[in-house]
């Protein structure tokens, strides 16, 4: 049921999406570019917004999207719930399980960050 009611939701808003670059296409592409500024893709000087706007609701964002969303219903964490064992990629590029990282009774500590 919740899959059907993800799958409902983005396709009404890529239609509404699509029809509205059609429409309005300037409007449309100030909007974009402002969720751009969000995610920081138009700080690229090589990847232009001609590289990326238009791929906003197409047949191809929607399946993503749609994948997306629907692997964070099986990825869901709760307070006082197990962890969900998660695929994670490790530095050599192969796929685990997060929980395939404990030992023993060692704690799992999960440390994250980023280089800019």
């Amino acid at each position: 049921l919740q899959k059907t009611l993800i799958l409902l939701q983005v396709t009404l808003s890529v239609v509404v999406g699509k029809t509205l670059m059609i429409l309005f296409p300037n409007a449309m592409k100030r909007y974009i570019l402002k969720l751009g500024e969000k995610s920081r893709m138009n700080k690229n000087p090589k990847f232009s917004y001609e590289n990326w706007g238009p791929t906003f609701f197409s047949f191809k964002y929607l399946l993503f999207v749609l994948k997306v969303k629907w692997k964070r219903l099986e990825d869901e964490a709760f307070e006082g719930h197990p962890a969900p064992n998660t695929p994670v990629v490790t530095l050599n590029g192969e796929v685990r399980r997060l929980l395939d990282f404990m030992g023993d009774n060692r704690p799992l500590i999960l440390n994250f960050g980023s280089c800019t």
